[in-house]
């Protein structure tokens, strides 16, 4: 299973829902935008008038239709023929923001327990029966939501609803203490291999602790504490299940090469039995707002070669003003051997052997992360300055038109280009619905990203990036004199 996703957008996967465009076309309507610019006229030829730009936004409208069980559970159906698949997507309103004290980890740990078996599917047997039949599966869980998927041949849906709906039904109330301490610890051993025994990944533990201050909902891992883990019992689990597993607080959506003469009555035989639960409680919001007042430095030692330094800023919450700018932004710095970052430091100055930016985007508020690998002998300190010069250039002058429109078209394909999966729009109708109330809007995430403008980058560059207020962390090899060992950290 797949745990703890911390890349942007990972709750809100960057790419489109609707489409009108078969899926091997996308690629093309996003590459057709670039061709005006490709296509100069000969010498002496008169160029013919341009033709008004429809963006690739405006064709972005995946079909579905939305609609909701009378135990509360909303339905999204997606038809699709062009492959003879089809892929079935559950997603949970609740992630490790809404864990109580003492109970971090909580979410991802029921994840986990969600394989365990019920009575009618034994343990391990959700999983070969799938198999068998062509279908895999997999989930995840994130700081606002748990999602659960299965994909495979257009004669599995059955299969798969079924499988899907007898463990949402049934499963909450057969947790026993075997499963419990079976996935407890598969879970800690999970965290152990990795994250703790991960070069670098120590970060993904503590940066949160960093960023987010004691009462915030972002303030622990995903992934929880081992003590957290180690004090859940069998009535914890039953109770988070009967408080979030519940219909009124989940979405269904199935999509793919389906009958729909046939899908409908499918959804309510499978899924019409759950029984609706007690009004949802309150999300957790925080105690105290997320901020940084000034620059705060960690250093890590860990089992690595190379030492590295990770800079992080709180950021604009995702689809919030200034997420998008950020996102690009990213791709301006760090995206191909040409963006500001690679080319001075890894490229120019031969300082470090990788570097990496992103916007990790979440809910209630978000971050935005560089990290640099220093080459061999290289001070941790002389990478912190290589750094901040391109940054105080990020932010003291607009960049060009071209600049920009370059990161823009490398979104954009990006965008597009994931949409030929059906497994990909499967998800993204879920996460629109979940966030924005509207399973159709990826034409419109799309459009934040054509709208972005050079004074917009700027501004949020000068509001976000501020060097007074960021995290910094160091992390250096345990081993004395080995290669990369960074500067002083201050």
């Amino acid at each position: 299973m797949d745990n703890v996703p911390l890349s942007h957008h990972d709750d809100y996967p960057m790419g489109p829902t609707c489409l009108n465009l078969p899926a091997t076309r996308l690629v093309l309507a996003a590459v057709a935008l670039l061709a005006p610019a490709l296509l100069a006229p000969t010498a002496g030829a008169q160029a013919p008038p341009a033709p008004s730009r429809t963006t690739t936004s405006d064709a972005l409208k995946i079909p579905y239709t939305l609609y909701s069980l009378k135990n509360g559970l909303t339905v999204i159906l997606h038809e699709d023929h062009s492959q003879p698949l089809v892929a079935v997507n559950v997603s949970v309103k609740v992630g490790s923001r809404d864990e109580p004290p003492k109970r971090t980890g909580f979410a991802h740990l029921f994840e986990h327990l969600m394989f365990m078996g019920t009575t009618r599917v034994p343990e391990k047997m959700f999983d070969e029966w799938m198999e068998t039949e062509g279908a895999w599966n997999n989930a995840w869980t994130s700081e606002d939501r748990t999602g659960y998927y299965a994909v495979g041949p257009s004669h599995t849906l059955p299969l798969l609803s079924w499988l899907e709906a007898d463990r949402l039904g049934t499963l909450g109330h057969q947790i026993d203490q075997a499963k419990l301490d079976a996935q407890r610890s598969v879970v800690k051993n999970e965290r152990r291999q990795q994250i703790e025994n991960e070069p670098y990944a120590k970060v993904r533990l503590r940066l949160p602790e960093l960023l987010f201050p004691p009462g915030h909902p972002y303030h622990h891992p995903v992934i929880g504490s081992h003590a957290d883990l180690e004090a859940a019992t069998v009535a914890d689990v039953r109770a988070f299940f009967a408080q979030w597993y519940v219909p009124q607080n989940m979405s269904l959506v199935v999509a793919g090469d389906f009958n729909p003469q046939k899908i409908r009555p499918l959804v309510e035989r499978y899924f019409g039995s759950l029984k609706k639960g007690p009004p949802l409680p309150s999300r957790r919001s925080p105690e105290q707002p997320a901020k940084l007042e000034r620059v705060v430095r960690e250093t890590l030692k860990d089992n690595v070669t190379l030492s590295k330094v990770v800079m992080a800023w709180l950021s604009p919450a995702a689809y919030a003003p200034g997420d998008a700018e950020l996102d690009v932004l990213s791709e301006i710095l760090t995206s191909g051997k040409a963006s500001r970052l690679y080319k001075a430091l890894v490229y120019d100055q031969q300082l470090a052997q990788q570097v990496s930016a992103r916007q990790s985007s979440k809910r209630l508020r978000s971050h935005f992360v560089i990290e640099a690998t220093a080459r061999p002998n290289v001070s941790l300190d002389q990478i912190e300055k290589a750094i901040d010069a391109e940054l105080e250039k990020l932010r003291s002058e607009a960049m060009s038109e071209q600049e920009l429109q370059r990161a823009k078209n490398q979104y954009e394909t990006g965008f597009v280009a994931r949409m030929q999966s059906l497994e990909t729009r499967a998800s993204l109708l879920n996460s629109y619905y979940a966030h924005q109330g509207n399973p159709g809007w990826a034409g419109a995430d799309l459009q934040r990203y054509l709208d972005v403008t050079t004074a917009g980058t700027l501004q949020t560059a000068q509001r976000v990036l501020d060097p007074n207020r960021r995290v910094i962390m160091h992390v250096v090899p345990k081993q004395k004199g080995a290669a990369g060992v960074g500067g002083a950290t201050q």
